[in-house]
Parts: C-alpha cells; structure tokens; sequence
C-alpha cells in the first residue's frame, strides 16, 4: 500500500543522514519513478525532503525535522520490539517484520533486534492456531460473523458468533464475542475451537457492555481449595501460584489455600501430584480424586 510506503521511506529518511533512489526502489521494490512521486507526496504533505544531485548524491530530511530521539528510549524501544517479536510467533510475521525494520532498518538504528527477552506465545499446533488468529481478525476488521465447532466438558457444540478480540490471558488464546446462540457475551478458547469459517452475514458492533470488558470475571476463583503438599513438590507450587503461596505445618507439610475456577481443571492438577498432595477442602473434590484413583488401579489390573 502506498501508505506504508511513504511511512516507511520516511523512517529510513529519519533514520539515516541520505539514502538514494536506487536503494529506496529496490527496497520497496517499485521503480524510481515511483520513488519520485512518492517523494512528491512527503514534499506536499509538509515534510522538507531535500534531493542532492551528483556523485555522492541522495534524499534527505532537512536537518530540523530530525526526531529527537529521547521520544523513546532504548529500553521503550526494546519493549516495543519484544512485544512485536512475540505477536509475530502467532501471527503473519510478514507484516510483523516490515514493523520491526521500521524501528530498526540498519546497524545505525536506535536500538538492535537482539533482545535479552524473547517471547513466543505459540502453541504446539502454532501453524492452526496462527490461521484461527487471522480468520477472527479479518471478521472483526469486515464485521462478519464465524462460526465453529466448540468442545468442552459437556461434549461439543456449535456456535455462531459476533467477534470483537482475540485475547492472551490465563497461559492460552481467546476470542471474545456475542454468542448468538447464547445472546450474550462469551469466551471461547481457541484450542477447543475447531473448524472455523466466516459465515456471509454482517453485523454491525454492539456496545459492550463495562462488566463483561473485565475478563477476569469471566473465570472468578470464589471456590476454595485446601490442600497439603510433600516438601518435595515445593518448587511445583511455587511455579504456579508464586513464592509465598503456602504455609508450612509442624509436620513439614506445605499447606495451599487457593480459589479456582474450573474444577475437572483442579482435580487433573491434583493428580499430577499423585500421591504427594491430600485435598483437605472440598470433600467432593477428595471424594472424585479417591474414586478415580480406585479407576486408575483397576484399569492395571
């Protein structure tokens, strides 16, 4: 597109002292007339392009409109490309890429695409999940419904929904929307969502409302968990709920008290610890760990 050509002829303009046309058109990869209406259009649009004629010529910024770079410092730029990096894991890194060498196009750059963090919020099934990323994000930019089959604890279901955000929170992907099946505001997480498609019908953004923009309340952790842990498991507990998530009895035990949310989520986490962990609260949740242990047995038998 035209526009992000000439945001992109100005940054490497900003960026170096003069550039030619020659290497403006091959690296846009249109043709030095191009270049020279595109140069044309900074001119008109107020920007001072100054063109030198000659061996050692080029096209610069008039010294005065340089940015000043403390407008982000390295570090903010770091942040910047760190969060790009890590959108471009999921998503068309092609787009991601021409982003990246705008704020970074050569040695002279402010800051380097060497980073000391790096982020990937793929998947293991990266390549489905990064299709399902930009199908959500076409609806949501055309308006158009999707529809997909949905799996969860109850079996499987279909569903027609308004797409507004496709959300990273809770360790996985989400898009949010208005269920027209349900008639109301839903989260599906995109790993149990299978075989999506746009569907012909449009629909024109409903407002939403302040309550259901906080998706946090989506998953409230009012059920309570009381558990005590081997000493040996310490570090597990520590990854998952932070360092001073416990108590320690007279016995040695490590004691956790949490809220949650999904209880076939707990009960599977339990599990892993096998017999290392003894759930104290609730007793159905005890009582379900006991009976699958007694399923798990006899199926070994």
């Amino acid at each position: 597109m035209k526009l992000d050509r000439l945001l992109g002829i100005l940054t490497l303009l900003l960026q170096n002292d003069r550039v030619t046309a020659p290497y403006l058109a091959e690296r846009f990869e249109v043709s030095r007339r191009t270049i020279g209406r595109d140069i044309d259009a900074l001119c008109q649009a107020g920007i001072p392009v100054i063109t030198y004629q000659g061996s050692g010529g080029g096209i610069s910024v008039a010294d005065g409109f340089k940015l000043d770079k403390s407008i982000l410092t390295a570090d903010e730029l770091s942040g910047i490309i760190a969060a790009l990096k890590g959108i471009g894991s999921v998503s068309d890194k092609s787009n991601i890429e021409k982003t990246l060498d705008k704020l970074s196009a050569n040695k002279d750059a402010v800051v380097s695409l060497r980073m000391p963090v790096v982020i990937d919020l793929a998947s293991h099934y990266r390549g489905n999940l990064t299709e399902k990323i930009e199908l959500i994000k076409r609806a949501v930019r055309e308006q158009q419904l999707i529809e997909f089959d949905y799996y969860y604890e109850k079996g499987m279901t279909h569903r027609h929904i308004e797409p507004y955000f496709v959300i990273f929170q809770w360790t996985a992907w989400y898009v949010f929307g208005y269920c027209m099946d349900r008639k109301d505001w839903r989260l599906f997480k995109l790993g149990r969502l299978w075989d999506l498609q746009l569907c012909n019908e449009t629909y024109i953004p409903r407002e939403i409302p302040p309550e259901k923009r906080d998706f946090n309340s989506c998953l409230p952790d009012d059920k309570k968990l009381v558990a005590l842990f081997e000493p040996s498991v310490r570090y597990q507990l520590i990854e998952a709920y932070g360092l001073h998530c416990y108590t320690e009895t007279k016995e040695g035990k490590l004691r956790l008290e949490i809220g949650y949310t999904n209880r076939d989520f707990v009960i599977s986490w339990l599990l892993g610890f096998g017999g290392k962990a003894k759930v104290l609260e609730p007793q159905d949740i005890a009582d379900t760990i006991c009976d699958t242990a007694k399923n798990i047995l006899e199926a070994y038998k």
